[in-house]
């Protein structure tokens, strides 16, 4: 038997459900096992990406004892926007930082 812990976070919230399962056991069988999908029903597996300790995983993958299946939310903001968005406020709050880039960006 494989010892498989199935996890999805929310903003405020956590789910860590262990779930015992026969060795060949795949992602989508422990999800079913979990019975997440009915406890969060807004997951949608057509949109979200699944994986196993960080690492993007199709639902048909052979899990291994002690993996950590993972459902992954989407993204709210881009992260390169974000960064672009925090580093255009450190220049206009005249840190060493911004004014630096300020300084090359004039030349």
């Amino acid at each position: 038997m494989l010892s498989i812990e199935v996890c999805y976070a929310l903003p405020h919230e956590q789910a860590l459900i262990p779930v015992e399962l026969p060795e060949g056991a795949t992602l989508q069988q422990a999800l079913d096992a979990s019975g997440i999908l009915e406890r969060y029903p807004q997951i949608d597996l057509t949109q979200q990406k699944v994986g196993v300790f960080g690492k993007l995983k199709p639902l048909d993958t052979v899990l291994a004892d002690h993996d950590r299946v993972e459902i992954y939310r989407p993204l709210i903001v881009d992260p390169k926007a974000a960064r672009q968005r925090r580093v255009d406020k450190t220049r206009k709050e005249g840190s060493i930082e911004g004014r630096k880039w300020q300084n090359r960006d004039s030349r």
